[in-house]
């Protein structure tokens, strides 16, 4: 599309485009986007009523283009834009009106070119015969000279007494034979013959060794190849037999052919003692932990020692005591953290009789009670009997190496070593399954890179990693290495890259990334190099938007879903550049605050955490709480001191201390995910940045096989009904809907939907045929592991007008109403409610191995840090362990919300009151699906509740206004049976339910009608720990009226003052140490939660 014309704006967006059109406010403004629903065609836009409508222009076979206009209009073909422009600037044409008023195109600002990232030398090239310039010998000639004069010159400054046998032969290349080269360059042969004759002859003897030694590792190789054909070498012959390569080239195959060797002979040492599979090829040693145990008021010194080859926990009274007693793998049941102690840890341990007991003990920190989990955990994981994980962990690190090389130890960085939330010593050899290593200025060579991070990774592990894909745009790099036991469970591997640099053409910012299916998970992983500089935010809000759009990774066929909606777990990395927004005076102050560690004021001035906040970049994205040093601007060889300013010709520019280099996370809802670490080193100090870590512990799902006889099997579906989407747009189209899934059989699409006019900038659309969707495989193990992918699209230019997402797991057992947050190319595009219905063949979970670790709650504790897990809410809670991390929520800090995330669903055991007693597994979790209002951010309002459960907290969350309104809507709802619950546990069914914590727990609609009187339920009093109780909601009182007072709210407990809790703590998990089930639930019962289609009651 030519650039010079008005109306032509390019790869906008359909959001940006209409908010082009609402500027110039006037009937027949128009102009041409490119279309984002088919690669080669535009989208035609006209404004009329306020009202923006939307022509598709096609190009046919031949390359002509037409308008889809009303039916009855003649088409009309046309070779060129502006012909077609021309044309429909006449009336009748069949568009709503005629086009009139052309809208200019924004002028982007163009970034300047930064002196010290200068891009890597380009490769040369081979010219056409056509395209050689023809060019004066003359300046040729004075160039070589140039080179000539340059190069010996250098060689005269050097100390060249010990290298007097091919100093004759430098020199004489240098002044004549670097001519020649350069000539055949710039005539297209860039082979150099020169310099190969040069290097041939210096490395004479060393070519004649590689030649000698080759063939016998070649045959030391050959020994340890599981299939051996005899008479026939491993390499082919020509690479030890030419002597006419280059000599770099053949040093290459040599290292590449001393690693295989290595490989390969520690994998038949590794087999013949008995170590088989990746990890267990890693001999993680013994660690002895001392702990405190108390009994009777006495605290008693104990000694634990977790070996995790042997799969055994000894308990010792003495450090040299023996070790008699101990408990096998299998019979450690469970590891439940106290949430009020930190160091606090209890076990539930089987012994031979059958019986559970449960040891209390106290580590020396948080810290050591981490390892220990983690040591514990990995024994489980080892001695597992499931034939695939369910569970992975990921290290995640990203290293600005401002084009300086790489120290000789960098052991730390991936020991997750340093400042921050960091790992225990104990945990050192603990591998994890993968390696994801972002680099940006990066000066290394994607070999030499790779080899660095293998041999860094094989002496801390003793593992030989594979590499799954490796990808570099200029100086920009992602790997990403596994295990070798998961190289059969790897697939469907992309990368691809994006430029951001100057007119988006240059690729010294941008990024890359990598894409890969992990059995039935997809992951993907993004590095990315934004524009620099403290006044330049808006263009890097512009870049992460870019890189949405054009990053092409992950599954194909989900086109219209941007990279944040294709991932069960996406992970974004990167020097993003976002700075501290703070006067340049204030960088001594700022200085001051970081050596006393004192974050938090500079952290509110974070430019990445205030455009999170807004909205504006990273929609629905976590991060974990920061609690390390600024990793930008150090002087470099020392992380003693700040370099923020640099004298430049234009003036002195400032770099204040900022956390540039992040890692960012989303997964989908109710997936199990937690970070372990996050935080940057101290002893690496080549480049300005410091290395940054993070480690995450991911639930993953298998490859499913039923067990389940087909044909005998039980048909299941899943039925969605009752959707409504409200979608800010000021488009006057129709729209549908598209579900998409691998659990699918095929994409499935919707009937038209109704639109009704709903506010000033959106519309409600109004889709009421319910919609049946056939799973491949009905067994619940598989289906409970499964998402739906929703796509708003329009009817006429088949474009998305957002995206969301739903897990089946919220509707395990009843009817579910949800309402997610759509959005669109990163942006909010509006909301969509509806209900869904899950029905599945016959079957049992089985209980997942992140479940091992709980968190017992107290009472008594307030989350702390950036908003906490929406898990932590003060929602009544009949179980007192829970799992903390099922469900990927973001971590917020402040008063930083995250704004109706689609992929917030509520936790997955968060039972209400009165449900203690029945069937566990199932009212755990649906009560849970339904119990949480505002899972958007609102962990950070529950923490400020509990710090002062009078005022403080509620008074700040009125201030938050209108969107209050919105964050509160973004849930699940149940159907009334599990209200009736909930009223029920009041103890007197006459009195109607105070509706302010009904709003903290539940949806409540306008239009939703009055419940009915309540079904007597036998209840049984909860065996567990007083439950946390629900804080009023803040939704439920009038604008003007303060809360009441903790003491005033019938049969709700007071809420103590709480202490701070350690960073290290995430959410709670999901209970495994449930109240008995109940004795009987009748079939009727169960039924009505299916029946009932709505559920709730309007709070005026």
């Amino acid at each position: 599309m030519p650039s010079y014309q008005p109306w032509c704006h390019g790869n906008i967006t359909r959001s940006k485009a209409e908010d082009l059109l609402s500027k110039a406010a006037r009937d027949g403004s128009f102009l041409i986007r490119d279309s984002e629903s088919i690669q080669g065609a535009y989208a035609l836009c006209v404004l009329y009523q306020n009202c923006v409508y939307t022509y598709r222009i096609l190009p046919n076979e031949d390359k002509k283009l037409s308008v889809q206009a009303s039916d009855g209009v003649p088409i009309r073909f046309f070779s060129m834009l502006p012909e077609l422009v021309e044309a429909y600037y006449s009336t009748n044409m069949g568009l709503v009106t005629h086009l009139q008023y052309p809208v200019q195109r924004e002028e982007e600002s163009e970034e300047e070119p930064e002196a010290c990232n200068l891009p890597p030398q380009l490769p040369p090239r081979n010219f056409a015969a056509n395209d050689v310039k023809e060019y004066d010998p003359k300046s040729s000639e004075q160039a070589c000279n140039s080179l000539t004069d340059t190069y010996l010159m250098r060689l005269q400054h050097m100390d060249l007494s010990s290298y007097e046998e091919h100093l004759l032969a430098i020199q004489e290349y240098l002044r004549t034979s670097i001519c020649s080269d350069a000539e055949q360059v710039q005539n297209g042969y860039p082979t150099l013959p020169g310099l190969k004759k040069l290097t041939m002859a210096i490395c004479k003897n060393l070519n004649s060794e590689i030649t000698r030694i080759l063939p016998a590792l070649e045959i030391f190789h050959r020994v340890f190849e599981q299939q051996l054909s005899p008479g026939t070498g491993y390499y082919p012959r020509q690479m030890s037999g030419d002597s006419g390569q280059f000599v770099s080239f053949r040093l290459e195959q040599l290292t590449k052919l001393l690693y295989s060797i290595e490989d390969k002979a520690k994998s038949s040492v590794f087999e013949s003692v008995g170590h088989d599979g990746g990890h267990r090829k890693s001999l993680i040693p013994t660690v002895t932990f001392e702990v405190k145990q108390e009994s009777l008021g006495i605290s008693t010194k104990m000694f634990l020692k977790v070996d995790v080859e042997s799969g055994k926990l000894y308990f010792k009274k003495s450090k040299d005591g023996p070790e008699d007693k101990y408990f096998v793998h299998n019979k450690i049941l469970q590891l439940v953290k106290s949430q009020k102690m930190h160091a606090k840890l209890a076990i539930a341990v089987e012994t031979e009789k059958e019986k559970i007991l449960r040891k209390e003990f106290v580590f020396e920190n948080a810290k050591k009670r981490e390892g220990f989990c983690q040591l514990l955990q990995q024994m489980k994981n080892k001695h597992s009997e499931k034939p695939e994980p369910d569970m992975i962990t990921v290290f995640v690190g990203t290293w600005n190496m401002g084009n300086a090389g790489c120290p000789h130890n960098i052991n730390s960085w991936f020991q997750c070593k340093g400042q921050g939330k960091t790992q225990d010593d104990t945990a050192d050899q603990i591998p994890h399954d993968f390696y994801v290593i972002g680099t940006q200025e990066d000066p290394l060579g994607e070999r030499e890179w790779s080899d660095t991070v293998k041999g860094v990774l094989r002496n801390i592990t003793n593992i030989s990693f594979k590499q799954v894909a490796i990808h570099t745009l200029w100086n920009i790099r992602i790997i990403v290495l596994a295990k070798p036991e998961h190289e059969n469970r790897i697939s469907h591997v992309f990368s691809d890259s994006v430029k951001t640099g100057i007119a988006n053409t240059l690729g010294n910012k941008g990024a890359v990334g990598v894409s890969f299916m992990f059995n039935g998970t997809s992951f993907g992983f993004v590095n990315s190099h934004l524009t620099s500089g403290s006044e330049k935010k808006i263009r890097r809000n512009q870049n992460y938007i870019n890189i949405l759009r054009f990053l092409n990774l992950g599954d194909k066929k989900l086109n219209p879903f941007d990279i944040t909606h294709r991932f069960t777990h996406l992970f974004w990395l990167g020097d993003l550049n976002y700075r501290v927004e703070l006067p340049s005076t204030e960088a001594e102050y700022m200085v001051t605050k970081i050596k006393q560690q004192q974050y938090q004021e500079l952290l509110s001035k974070d430019q990445l955490s205030m455009e999170r906040n807004d909205g504006k970049v990273f929609l629905h994205f976590a991060e974990e709480e920061i609690t390390f040093a600024p990793t930008y601007r150090f002087e470099r060889d020392t992380r003693e001191k700040y370099a923020y300013t640099k004298a430049k010709a234009t003036g002195t520019k400032y770099n204040l201390p900022s956390w540039c280099d992040r890692v960012l996370r989303k997964s989908y809802p109710l997936v199990h995910v937690d970070c372990q670490a996050y935080g940057c080193t101290n002893d690496i100090m080549t480049s300005d940045h410091s290395p940054v870590f993070a480690s995450f512990q991911v639930g993953v799902a298998s490859q499913f096989v039923s067990k389940q006889d087909l044909n005998s099997a039980t048909q299941g579906g899943i039925q969605i009904m009752n959707c409504v989407a409200t979608l800010l747009t000021k488009s006057k189209t129709k729209f549908f809907i598209e579900y998409h899934s691998s659990c699918l059989e095929k994409t499935v699409k919707t009937s038209e939907g109704e639109n009704t006019e709903h506010s000033e900038g959106s519309i409600k659309v109004w889709f009421g045929n319910q919609v049946q969707l056939t799973p491949i495989i009905c067994d619940p193990e598989y289906l409970l592991d499964q998402h739906i992918l929703i796509c708003v699209k329009s009817t006429d230019s088949d474009e998305s007008y957002g995206e969301g997402c739903v897990a089946l797991r919220a509707a395990q057992f009843c009817y579910t109403e949800f309402q997610i947050t759509l959005t669109h190319h990163g942006e909010k595009t509006g909301t969509l409610t509806g209900g869904i219905q899950l029905h599945t063949s016959e079957g049992k979970t089985t209980e997942k191995l992140y479940d091992f670790i709980k968190v017992e709650k107290d009472d008594t504790v307030a989350p702390k840090g950036k908003g906490g897990d929406s898990n932590k809410c003060s929602v009544t809670q009949a179980h007192d362990i829970s799992n903390p991390n099922y469900m990927g929520v973001s971590f917020q800090k402040g008063n930083v919300i995250d704004k109706g995330w689609s992929y917030s669903m509520p936790p997955k055991n968060n039972p209400v009151t009165g449900q203690g007693s029945k069937e566990p597994r199932k009212v755990g979790h649906d009560a849970s699906t339904c119990s949480i209002t505002n899972p958007t951010g609102e962990g950070e309002q529950k923490s400020e509740m509990f710090d002062n459960p009078l005022y403080g907290s509620m008074g700040k969350s009125h201030s938050r206004g209108h969107d209050q309104d919105h964050q509160q809507k973004d849930q699940l709802t149940p159907a009334d049976a599990f209200f009736t619950s909930f009223k029920q546990a009041d103890g007197d069914l006459d009195r109607p339910p105070l509706p302010t914590p009904r709003n903290r727990s539940f949806t409540c609609s306008e239009t939703k009608p009055q419940p009915q009187p309540p079904t007597p339920l036998t209840l049984h009093p909860s065996v567990y720990k007083k439950p946390v109780v629900p804080s009023r909601s803040e939704g439920g009182m009038g604008p003007n009226r303060p809360p009441l007072p903790s003491k005033s709210r019938p049969g709700v407990p007071e809420p103590q003052i709480t202490k701070p809790r350690d960073y290290r703590e995430s959410s709670e998990f999901p209970s495994k140490l449930r109240p008995p089930a109940r004795p009987a639930q009748s079939q009727q019962q169960k039924d009505m939660c299916a029946e009932i289609p709505k559920m709730g009651r309007s709070v005026k």
